[in-house]
Protein backbone atom coordinates (compact mmCIF):
# COMPACT_ATOMS: atom_id res chain seq x y z
CA UNK A 1 0.00 0.00 0.00
CA UNK A 2 1.60 2.96 -1.06
CA UNK A 3 0.64 6.63 1.53
CA UNK A 4 -1.49 9.72 -0.17
CA UNK A 5 1.85 11.54 0.64
CA UNK A 6 2.68 10.22 -3.69
CA UNK A 7 -0.46 11.54 -4.61
CA UNK A 8 -1.88 10.66 -7.89
CA UNK A 9 -4.54 12.21 -10.21
CA UNK A 10 -5.20 8.48 -11.78
CA UNK A 11 -6.66 4.82 -10.99
CA UNK A 12 -7.84 2.08 -13.00
CA UNK A 13 -10.83 1.87 -9.72
CA UNK A 14 -11.17 4.26 -7.27
CA UNK A 15 -12.93 3.22 -3.89
CA UNK A 16 -14.57 5.56 -2.01
CA UNK A 17 -14.95 4.60 1.57
CA UNK A 18 -12.99 2.06 3.95
CA UNK A 19 -15.23 0.71 6.08
CA UNK A 20 -16.13 -3.40 5.59
CA UNK A 21 -17.48 -3.26 2.26
CA UNK A 22 -14.68 -0.76 1.22
CA UNK A 23 -11.54 -2.48 2.13
CA UNK A 24 -13.27 -5.87 0.79
CA UNK A 25 -13.99 -5.02 -2.51
CA UNK A 26 -10.38 -3.23 -2.75
CA UNK A 27 -8.85 -6.80 -1.91
CA UNK A 28 -11.22 -8.57 -4.07
CA UNK A 29 -10.21 -6.34 -7.28
CA UNK A 30 -7.77 -7.59 -9.64
CA UNK A 31 -4.33 -7.20 -8.69
CA UNK A 32 -3.25 -5.79 -11.88
CA UNK A 33 -5.57 -2.65 -11.72
CA UNK A 34 -4.52 0.42 -9.45
CA UNK A 35 -6.33 1.26 -6.90
CA UNK A 36 -7.10 3.85 -4.97
CA UNK A 37 -9.30 3.95 -1.30
CA UNK A 38 -10.52 7.05 -0.59
CA UNK A 39 -11.23 7.32 3.33
CA UNK A 40 -12.46 10.89 5.42
CA UNK A 41 -10.70 9.61 8.50
CA UNK A 42 -8.34 6.92 9.19
CA UNK A 43 -8.67 3.20 8.68
CA UNK A 44 -10.33 1.90 11.08
CA UNK A 45 -12.88 4.70 11.93
CA UNK A 46 -15.59 2.88 9.83
CA UNK A 47 -19.73 2.00 11.08
CA UNK A 48 -18.55 -1.86 10.29
CA UNK A 49 -15.73 -1.29 13.04
CA UNK A 50 -18.71 -0.74 15.82
CA UNK A 51 -20.64 -3.86 14.65
CA UNK A 52 -21.07 -6.00 17.29
CA UNK A 53 -23.30 -8.96 16.72
CA UNK A 54 -21.66 -11.10 13.79
CA UNK A 55 -22.39 -12.07 10.10
CA UNK A 56 -24.74 -14.90 9.29
CA UNK A 57 -23.87 -17.53 7.10
CA UNK A 58 -26.05 -21.20 6.65
CA UNK A 59 -23.15 -23.13 7.30
CA UNK A 60 -24.59 -24.99 10.52
CA UNK A 61 -25.03 -28.85 10.40
CA UNK A 62 -28.97 -27.54 10.68
CA UNK A 63 -28.88 -25.26 8.75
CA UNK A 64 -29.77 -24.58 4.65
CA UNK A 65 -29.25 -21.80 2.12
CA UNK A 66 -33.29 -22.34 2.16
CA UNK A 67 -34.02 -21.41 5.81
CA UNK A 68 -31.62 -18.47 5.81
CA UNK A 69 -33.25 -17.19 2.51
CA UNK A 70 -36.49 -17.69 3.84
CA UNK A 71 -35.83 -15.89 7.19
CA UNK A 72 -34.51 -12.89 4.76
CA UNK A 73 -37.43 -12.61 2.81
CA UNK A 74 -39.70 -12.71 5.69
CA UNK A 75 -37.95 -9.87 7.96
CA UNK A 76 -38.02 -8.00 4.54
CA UNK A 77 -41.70 -7.59 4.60
CA UNK A 78 -42.12 -9.09 0.70
CA UNK A 79 -39.90 -6.71 -0.39
CA UNK A 80 -36.80 -8.23 -0.90
CA UNK A 81 -35.02 -9.01 -4.32
CA UNK A 82 -35.02 -13.05 -3.79
CA UNK A 83 -32.68 -13.48 -6.46
CA UNK A 84 -30.43 -10.97 -4.69
CA UNK A 85 -31.08 -12.85 -1.57
CA UNK A 86 -30.23 -15.96 -3.15
CA UNK A 87 -26.94 -15.02 -4.38
CA UNK A 88 -26.08 -13.47 -0.76
CA UNK A 89 -26.94 -16.50 0.77
CA UNK A 90 -25.25 -18.85 -1.47
CA UNK A 91 -22.00 -17.60 -1.61
CA UNK A 92 -21.61 -16.77 2.30
CA UNK A 93 -19.82 -19.66 2.49
CA UNK A 94 -17.04 -18.63 0.52
CA UNK A 95 -16.48 -15.44 1.45
CA UNK A 96 -16.56 -16.63 5.48
CA UNK A 97 -13.81 -18.75 4.64
CA UNK A 98 -11.89 -16.38 2.38
CA UNK A 99 -12.34 -13.90 6.06
CA UNK A 100 -10.52 -17.64 7.47
CA UNK A 101 -7.67 -17.59 5.76
CA UNK A 102 -7.30 -14.45 6.21
CA UNK A 103 -6.94 -14.92 9.75
CA UNK A 104 -10.19 -13.92 11.16
CA UNK A 105 -10.19 -15.46 14.19
CA UNK A 106 -13.93 -15.86 14.74
CA UNK A 107 -14.85 -17.59 17.92
CA UNK A 108 -15.77 -21.84 17.93
CA UNK A 109 -16.59 -24.48 20.19
CA UNK A 110 -13.71 -27.15 19.84
CA UNK A 111 -12.96 -27.11 16.40
CA UNK A 112 -16.25 -25.74 14.93
CA UNK A 113 -17.16 -22.29 14.32
CA UNK A 114 -19.20 -20.87 17.35
CA UNK A 115 -23.14 -19.75 15.83
CA UNK A 116 -25.47 -17.67 17.66
CA UNK A 117 -29.45 -16.92 17.87
CA UNK A 118 -30.61 -13.47 16.64
CA UNK A 119 -34.08 -12.37 16.59
CA UNK A 120 -35.90 -13.36 13.03
CA UNK A 121 -33.74 -16.14 12.84
CA UNK A 122 -34.89 -19.84 12.86
CA UNK A 123 -31.24 -21.63 13.18
CA UNK A 124 -28.11 -20.61 14.95
CA UNK A 125 -25.71 -19.07 11.98
CA UNK A 126 -24.15 -15.77 13.07
CA UNK A 127 -20.66 -15.96 13.47
CA UNK A 128 -18.96 -13.45 16.27
CA UNK A 129 -15.92 -12.53 17.57
CA UNK A 130 -17.49 -12.01 21.10
CA UNK A 131 -19.12 -8.59 20.34
CA UNK A 132 -16.78 -6.98 18.29
CA UNK A 133 -17.07 -8.87 15.39
CA UNK A 134 -16.95 -5.85 13.08
CA UNK A 135 -13.58 -4.46 14.49
CA UNK A 136 -12.44 -8.13 14.49
CA UNK A 137 -12.77 -8.05 10.40
CA UNK A 138 -12.11 -4.63 9.89
CA UNK A 139 -8.73 -4.84 11.24
CA UNK A 140 -7.64 -7.88 9.02
CA UNK A 141 -8.69 -6.33 6.08
CA UNK A 142 -7.07 -3.22 6.82
CA UNK A 143 -4.29 -4.99 7.08
CA UNK A 144 -4.34 -7.18 4.17
CA UNK A 145 -4.59 -3.48 2.12
CA UNK A 146 -1.75 -2.08 4.15
CA UNK A 147 -0.16 -4.79 2.42
CA UNK A 148 -1.05 -4.80 -1.53
CA UNK A 149 1.36 -2.39 -3.17
CA UNK A 150 -1.38 -1.57 -5.73
CA UNK A 151 -3.80 0.05 -3.13
CA UNK A 152 -2.98 3.58 -2.67
CA UNK A 153 -4.86 5.11 0.34
CA UNK A 154 -5.73 8.24 0.88
CA UNK A 155 -6.76 9.20 4.22
CA UNK A 156 -7.64 11.82 6.02
CA UNK A 157 -9.18 13.08 2.19
CA UNK A 158 -13.01 14.20 1.29
CA UNK A 159 -15.22 13.01 -1.95
CA UNK A 160 -17.14 16.35 -2.73
CA UNK A 161 -18.72 14.92 -6.10
CA UNK A 162 -18.86 12.54 -9.12
CA UNK A 163 -17.19 13.62 -12.30
CA UNK A 164 -19.30 12.75 -14.59
CA UNK A 165 -19.43 12.85 -18.86
CA UNK A 166 -21.15 16.10 -19.91
CA UNK A 167 -23.83 13.55 -21.31
CA UNK A 168 -23.79 12.48 -17.57
CA UNK A 169 -24.26 8.82 -19.09
CA UNK A 170 -20.48 7.81 -17.68
CA UNK A 171 -18.38 8.19 -14.52
CA UNK A 172 -14.98 9.40 -15.29
CA UNK A 173 -13.80 9.86 -11.63
CA UNK A 174 -14.58 11.73 -8.63
CA UNK A 175 -13.83 15.86 -7.19
CA UNK A 176 -12.41 15.30 -3.83
CA UNK A 177 -10.55 17.21 -1.49
CA UNK A 178 -7.11 15.34 -0.90
CA UNK A 179 -4.16 16.89 0.66
CA UNK A 180 -5.41 20.14 0.98
CA UNK A 181 -6.64 20.11 -2.72
CA UNK A 182 -9.38 20.52 -4.47
CA UNK A 183 -9.08 18.22 -7.05
CA UNK A 184 -10.25 16.32 -9.83
CA UNK A 185 -8.85 11.95 -9.80
CA UNK A 186 -9.77 10.01 -12.96
CA UNK A 187 -10.50 6.59 -12.75
CA UNK A 188 -12.39 3.62 -15.22
CA UNK A 189 -14.46 2.83 -12.55
CA UNK A 190 -15.58 4.65 -9.23
CA UNK A 191 -16.91 2.04 -6.39
CA UNK A 192 -19.40 4.36 -3.41
CA UNK A 193 -18.39 2.41 0.17
CA UNK A 194 -19.59 5.59 2.14
CA UNK A 195 -21.98 3.53 4.24
CA UNK A 196 -24.92 4.77 5.59
CA UNK A 197 -26.56 8.19 6.83
CA UNK A 198 -27.70 7.79 10.74
CA UNK A 199 -25.95 10.83 11.48
CA UNK A 200 -29.81 12.57 9.78
CA UNK A 201 -31.46 11.44 12.89
CA UNK A 202 -30.67 12.95 16.71
CA UNK A 203 -30.37 9.45 18.12
CA UNK A 204 -28.63 6.76 16.22
CA UNK A 205 -26.16 4.47 16.89
CA UNK A 206 -23.85 5.06 14.12
CA UNK A 207 -20.75 6.77 14.51
CA UNK A 208 -19.75 10.71 13.52
CA UNK A 209 -18.69 10.11 9.59
CA UNK A 210 -22.05 8.50 9.00
CA UNK A 211 -23.50 11.20 6.83
CA UNK A 212 -24.64 9.56 3.36
CA UNK A 213 -21.82 10.76 1.52
CA UNK A 214 -22.14 8.47 -1.54
CA UNK A 215 -25.65 8.29 -1.91
CA UNK A 216 -26.07 12.00 -1.77
CA UNK A 217 -23.52 12.65 -4.52
CA UNK A 218 -25.05 9.53 -6.93
CA UNK A 219 -28.36 11.48 -6.39
CA UNK A 220 -26.35 15.00 -7.45
CA UNK A 221 -25.25 12.76 -10.19
CA UNK A 222 -28.95 11.58 -11.48
CA UNK A 223 -27.69 7.73 -10.59
CA UNK A 224 -31.06 5.50 -9.89
CA UNK A 225 -32.19 5.69 -5.86
CA UNK A 226 -34.08 2.71 -4.24
CA UNK A 227 -36.17 2.93 -0.87
CA UNK A 228 -34.71 5.50 0.66
CA UNK A 229 -37.74 5.71 3.57
CA UNK A 230 -36.47 2.23 4.55
CA UNK A 231 -34.46 3.29 8.15
CA UNK A 232 -33.93 0.48 10.46
CA UNK A 233 -34.05 1.59 13.82
CA UNK A 234 -32.35 -0.79 16.29
CA UNK A 235 -34.47 -1.47 19.30
CA UNK A 236 -31.88 -1.76 22.32
CA UNK A 237 -29.09 1.46 22.49
CA UNK A 238 -27.95 2.51 25.77
CA UNK A 239 -30.17 5.37 26.93
CA UNK A 240 -28.03 7.28 29.60
CA UNK A 241 -27.52 11.26 29.93
CA UNK A 242 -24.33 12.10 28.42
CA UNK A 243 -24.04 8.84 26.79
CA UNK A 244 -23.21 8.00 23.30
CA UNK A 245 -26.42 5.60 21.56
CA UNK A 246 -24.12 2.78 22.19
CA UNK A 247 -25.89 -0.20 20.88
CA UNK A 248 -26.19 -3.02 23.16
CA UNK A 249 -26.23 -6.04 20.49
CA UNK A 250 -29.14 -8.31 19.67
CA UNK A 251 -26.95 -11.13 20.30
CA UNK A 252 -27.97 -10.71 24.25
CA UNK A 253 -31.60 -11.32 23.20
CA UNK A 254 -30.75 -14.49 21.52
CA UNK A 255 -28.81 -15.39 24.44
CA UNK A 256 -31.92 -15.09 26.59
CA UNK A 257 -31.66 -11.60 27.51
CA UNK A 258 -35.15 -9.59 28.30
CA UNK A 259 -37.20 -6.44 27.68
CA UNK A 260 -38.76 -4.94 30.83
CA UNK A 261 -40.92 -2.09 32.04
CA UNK A 262 -40.44 -0.50 35.12
CA UNK A 263 -42.39 -3.32 37.03
CA UNK A 264 -40.07 -6.41 35.30
CA UNK A 265 -42.60 -7.09 33.12
CA UNK A 266 -41.56 -8.31 29.50
CA UNK A 267 -43.99 -6.23 27.45
CA UNK A 268 -42.94 -6.98 23.92
CA UNK A 269 -45.00 -9.75 24.26
CA UNK A 270 -48.03 -7.02 23.89
CA UNK A 271 -46.93 -6.40 20.66
CA UNK A 272 -45.79 -9.58 19.14
CA UNK A 273 -45.72 -13.30 19.87
CA UNK A 274 -42.23 -13.72 19.16
CA UNK A 275 -41.41 -10.68 22.25
CA UNK A 276 -38.53 -9.22 22.03
CA UNK A 277 -36.64 -12.21 19.53
CA UNK A 278 -39.56 -10.40 16.96
CA UNK A 279 -37.86 -8.27 13.96
CA UNK A 280 -35.89 -5.10 14.48
CA UNK A 281 -38.79 -3.02 13.22
CA UNK A 282 -41.31 -4.69 15.41
CA UNK A 283 -39.45 -4.30 18.57
CA UNK A 284 -38.48 -0.73 17.79
CA UNK A 285 -42.28 -0.18 17.04
CA UNK A 286 -43.34 -1.94 20.32
CA UNK A 287 -41.07 -0.22 22.22
CA UNK A 288 -41.55 3.00 20.68
CA UNK A 289 -45.10 2.55 21.35
CA UNK A 290 -44.91 1.51 24.76
CA UNK A 291 -42.83 4.53 25.86
CA UNK A 292 -45.73 6.96 23.86
CA UNK A 293 -48.55 5.87 26.01
CA UNK A 294 -46.28 4.68 29.82
CA UNK A 295 -43.99 7.33 29.58
CA UNK A 296 -44.28 11.31 30.87
CA UNK A 297 -41.47 12.19 28.03
CA UNK A 298 -41.33 9.93 25.56
CA UNK A 299 -38.68 11.33 23.35
CA UNK A 300 -36.13 10.41 26.26
CA UNK A 301 -37.54 8.22 27.84
CA UNK A 302 -36.10 4.23 28.12
CA UNK A 303 -37.37 0.42 28.64
CA UNK A 304 -34.59 -1.57 30.33
CA UNK A 305 -32.37 -4.94 28.75
CA UNK A 306 -32.21 -7.00 31.42
CA UNK A 307 -28.83 -9.31 30.78
CA UNK A 308 -29.13 -11.55 34.35
CA UNK A 309 -31.04 -14.25 32.71
CA UNK A 310 -27.71 -15.29 30.63
CA UNK A 311 -25.74 -17.01 32.82
CA UNK A 312 -22.57 -14.47 33.99
CA UNK A 313 -19.92 -16.46 32.79
CA UNK A 314 -21.88 -16.26 29.32
CA UNK A 315 -21.99 -13.23 29.46
CA UNK A 316 -18.72 -11.69 30.12
CA UNK A 317 -17.58 -14.39 27.28
CA UNK A 318 -19.54 -13.58 24.43
CA UNK A 319 -20.07 -9.71 25.80
CA UNK A 320 -17.06 -8.23 27.22
CA UNK A 321 -17.01 -5.44 25.45
CA UNK A 322 -20.47 -4.11 26.02
CA UNK A 323 -19.64 -5.10 29.89
CA UNK A 324 -16.91 -2.58 30.06
CA UNK A 325 -18.78 0.16 27.66
CA UNK A 326 -22.16 -0.36 30.36
CA UNK A 327 -19.96 -0.13 33.68
CA UNK A 328 -18.15 2.92 32.34
CA UNK A 329 -21.32 4.68 31.92
CA UNK A 330 -22.57 3.42 35.69
CA UNK A 331 -24.27 0.15 34.66
CA UNK A 332 -23.22 -3.11 36.34
CA UNK A 333 -24.88 -5.70 33.80
CA UNK A 334 -24.74 -8.61 36.72
CA UNK A 335 -26.62 -6.82 39.00
CA UNK A 336 -29.06 -4.69 37.10
CA UNK A 337 -31.13 -4.31 33.58
CA UNK A 338 -29.30 -1.59 31.24
CA UNK A 339 -31.65 1.63 30.14
CA UNK A 340 -32.25 1.65 25.94
CA UNK A 341 -34.20 2.80 23.46
CA UNK A 342 -34.31 2.71 19.63
CA UNK A 343 -31.82 4.48 17.37
CA UNK A 344 -31.59 5.22 13.70
CA UNK A 345 -28.88 2.14 12.68
CA UNK A 346 -29.37 1.15 9.31
CA UNK A 347 -30.68 2.56 6.03
CA UNK A 348 -31.87 -0.69 3.81
CA UNK A 349 -32.37 2.05 0.91
CA UNK A 350 -29.38 3.66 -0.91
CA UNK A 351 -28.27 3.68 -5.15
CA UNK A 352 -29.73 1.26 -6.95
CA UNK A 353 -27.62 -1.79 -8.02
CA UNK A 354 -27.70 -4.80 -10.23
CA UNK A 355 -26.21 -8.43 -8.89
CA UNK A 356 -22.93 -6.89 -10.17
CA UNK A 357 -23.13 -3.73 -7.62
CA UNK A 358 -23.53 -1.66 -11.05
CA UNK A 359 -25.53 1.51 -10.69
CA UNK A 360 -27.26 3.15 -13.28
CA UNK A 361 -24.61 5.23 -14.66
CA UNK A 362 -21.83 3.59 -16.63
CA UNK A 363 -18.44 3.44 -14.47
CA UNK A 364 -20.56 3.84 -11.20
CA UNK A 365 -20.67 0.85 -8.72
CA UNK A 366 -22.18 0.58 -4.87
CA UNK A 367 -21.38 -1.54 -1.99
CA UNK A 368 -22.29 -1.99 1.25
CA UNK A 369 -25.06 0.25 3.08
CA UNK A 370 -24.67 3.11 0.23
CA UNK A 371 -26.43 0.44 -2.36
CA UNK A 372 -29.49 -0.48 -2.70
CA UNK A 373 -29.34 -4.00 -3.68
CA UNK A 374 -32.41 -5.42 -2.56
CA UNK A 375 -31.40 -8.02 -0.32
CA UNK A 376 -32.56 -6.41 2.82
CA UNK A 377 -36.26 -5.46 1.77
CA UNK A 378 -37.88 -2.75 4.14
CA UNK A 379 -36.27 -4.59 7.10
CA UNK A 380 -32.50 -6.01 7.53
CA UNK A 381 -32.15 -9.24 8.72
CA UNK A 382 -29.88 -9.40 12.16
CA UNK A 383 -26.34 -9.82 10.77
CA UNK A 384 -26.71 -9.79 7.08
CA UNK A 385 -25.14 -6.65 6.80
CA UNK A 386 -21.51 -7.32 7.13
CA UNK A 387 -22.40 -11.01 4.54
CA UNK A 388 -23.72 -8.04 2.19
CA UNK A 389 -20.37 -6.30 2.01
CA UNK A 390 -18.76 -9.13 1.43
CA UNK A 391 -20.52 -10.69 -0.89
CA UNK A 392 -21.49 -7.79 -3.25
CA UNK A 393 -17.85 -6.57 -2.82
CA UNK A 394 -16.47 -10.04 -3.91
CA UNK A 395 -18.56 -8.79 -7.40
CA UNK A 396 -15.76 -6.70 -8.70
CA UNK A 397 -13.33 -9.25 -8.87
CA UNK A 398 -15.36 -9.86 -12.16
CA UNK A 399 -15.00 -5.98 -13.08
CA UNK A 400 -13.64 -5.28 -17.09
CA UNK A 401 -12.77 -1.59 -17.46
CA UNK A 402 -13.51 -0.25 -20.92
CA UNK A 403 -11.43 -1.25 -23.48
CA UNK A 404 -9.40 1.79 -23.95
CA UNK A 405 -8.27 2.13 -20.20
CA UNK A 406 -8.47 5.38 -18.62
CA UNK A 407 -6.61 6.79 -21.17
CA UNK A 408 -9.20 6.37 -24.00
CA UNK A 409 -11.86 8.24 -21.70
CA UNK A 410 -10.37 10.62 -19.56
CA UNK A 411 -7.44 12.37 -21.87
CA UNK A 412 -7.53 15.31 -20.14
CA UNK A 413 -8.38 14.32 -16.49
CA UNK A 414 -4.10 14.57 -16.43
CA UNK A 415 -3.40 17.84 -18.02
CA UNK A 416 -1.92 20.18 -15.42
CA UNK A 417 -3.86 21.87 -13.52
CA UNK A 418 -3.43 25.94 -13.84
CA UNK A 419 -6.86 27.30 -11.82
CA UNK A 420 -7.16 28.77 -8.64
CA UNK A 421 -9.27 31.28 -7.43
CA UNK A 422 -6.25 33.53 -6.85
CA UNK A 423 -5.99 33.54 -10.77
CA UNK A 424 -9.36 33.94 -11.77
CA UNK A 425 -11.78 36.56 -11.97
CA UNK A 426 -14.86 34.84 -11.77
CA UNK A 427 -13.56 33.87 -8.33
CA UNK A 428 -11.63 36.46 -6.34
CA UNK A 429 -9.25 35.52 -3.60
CA UNK A 430 -10.86 34.61 -0.36
CA UNK A 431 -14.17 35.16 -1.72
CA UNK A 432 -15.32 31.41 -0.54
CA UNK A 433 -14.80 32.71 3.24
CA UNK A 434 -16.09 36.23 3.14
CA UNK A 435 -18.10 36.76 6.37
CA UNK A 436 -16.92 33.52 7.35
CA UNK A 437 -18.42 33.52 11.21
CA UNK A 438 -21.67 34.21 9.63
CA UNK A 439 -21.30 31.17 7.58
CA UNK A 440 -20.03 29.23 9.87
CA UNK A 441 -22.74 30.12 12.42
CA UNK A 442 -25.48 28.87 9.56
CA UNK A 443 -23.68 25.80 8.68
CA UNK A 444 -24.13 24.99 12.69
CA UNK A 445 -27.40 25.83 13.40
CA UNK A 446 -28.62 23.76 10.78
CA UNK A 447 -26.56 20.56 11.92
CA UNK A 448 -27.62 21.08 14.95
CA UNK A 449 -31.86 21.20 13.88
CA UNK A 450 -31.64 18.94 10.71
CA UNK A 451 -30.89 15.59 12.98
CA UNK A 452 -33.91 16.93 15.14
CA UNK A 453 -36.47 17.45 12.50
CA UNK A 454 -35.52 14.20 11.02
CA UNK A 455 -36.14 12.40 14.49
CA UNK A 456 -39.17 14.02 15.42
CA UNK A 457 -40.89 13.80 11.94
CA UNK A 458 -38.97 10.84 9.81
CA UNK A 459 -38.68 8.80 12.35
CA UNK A 460 -40.18 5.59 13.78
CA UNK A 461 -43.54 6.99 13.95
CA UNK A 462 -44.20 9.48 10.74
CA UNK A 463 -47.64 10.91 8.95
CA UNK A 464 -48.29 13.28 6.59
CA UNK A 465 -48.55 16.73 7.72
CA UNK A 466 -45.59 16.40 10.09
CA UNK A 467 -43.52 14.68 6.85
CA UNK A 468 -44.76 17.50 4.74
CA UNK A 469 -43.47 20.45 7.08
CA UNK A 470 -40.03 19.04 7.50
CA UNK A 471 -39.83 18.89 3.75
CA UNK A 472 -40.63 22.76 3.54
CA UNK A 473 -38.15 23.31 6.24
CA UNK A 474 -35.17 21.11 4.50
CA UNK A 475 -35.90 22.82 1.16
CA UNK A 476 -35.57 26.44 2.95
CA UNK A 477 -32.10 25.29 4.55
CA UNK A 478 -30.73 23.90 1.22
CA UNK A 479 -31.75 27.42 -0.31
CA UNK A 480 -29.59 29.23 2.55
CA UNK A 481 -26.83 26.21 2.00
CA UNK A 482 -26.62 27.01 -2.01
CA UNK A 483 -26.41 30.70 -1.32
CA UNK A 484 -22.90 30.64 1.30
CA UNK A 485 -20.31 31.87 -0.85
CA UNK A 486 -18.14 28.47 -0.42
CA UNK A 487 -20.91 26.22 -1.35
CA UNK A 488 -20.78 28.11 -4.72
CA UNK A 489 -17.10 27.82 -4.36
CA UNK A 490 -17.08 24.12 -4.56
CA UNK A 491 -19.52 23.84 -6.97
CA UNK A 492 -17.49 25.71 -9.20
CA UNK A 493 -14.41 23.64 -8.37
CA UNK A 494 -16.48 20.70 -9.50
CA UNK A 495 -17.68 22.08 -12.30
CA UNK A 496 -14.36 23.46 -13.38
CA UNK A 497 -12.74 20.79 -15.79
CA UNK A 498 -9.23 22.00 -14.71
CA UNK A 499 -10.11 22.81 -11.15
CA UNK A 500 -7.36 22.16 -8.16
CA UNK A 501 -6.50 24.86 -5.93
CA UNK A 502 -5.44 24.97 -2.49
CA UNK A 503 -7.59 24.95 0.32
CA UNK A 504 -5.19 26.91 2.28
CA UNK A 505 -5.18 30.04 -0.85
CA UNK A 506 -8.39 31.05 0.73
CA UNK A 507 -8.25 30.54 4.52
CA UNK A 508 -9.15 27.02 4.87
CA UNK A 509 -7.93 23.30 6.11
CA UNK A 510 -9.83 20.23 4.49
CA UNK A 511 -12.56 18.29 6.92
CA UNK A 512 -11.05 15.99 9.50
CA UNK A 513 -14.51 13.67 9.30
Amino acid sequence: MSSSSSFARQFDVLVVGAGAAGLYTSLCLPTHFRVGLITKDELLTSASEWAQGGIAAPMAADDSPELHIEDTLRAGAGLCDRQAVTLMVQQAPDCIRDLLTMGVLFDRHGADLAMTLEAAHSRRRVLHAADTTGRAVVSILAEQVIQRSNIHVMSQSFALDLWLTAAGDRCLGIVAIVEGQVCRIAAGAVVLATGGGGQVFAQTTNPALSTGDGVAMAWRGGAVLRDLEFVQFHPTALTKPGAPRFLVSEAVRGEGAHLIDDQGRRFAFDYHPEGELAPRDVVSRAIFNYLQTHHPDPAHGYVWLDLRPIPSETIQRRFPNIVQVCRQWGVDVFQAPVPVAPAAHYWMGGVLTDLHSQTSIAGLYAVGETSSTGVHGANRLASNSLLECLVFGAQLKHLVLPANGIQGIVPEAIAPCTHSPGNSPEVPPNSAIANWESQHSTLQTIRQNLPLLVWQTAGICREQQSLEGAIAQIQKWRLQLSDLPLSQFLSRCSLDLEASVSLENIGLTPPSG
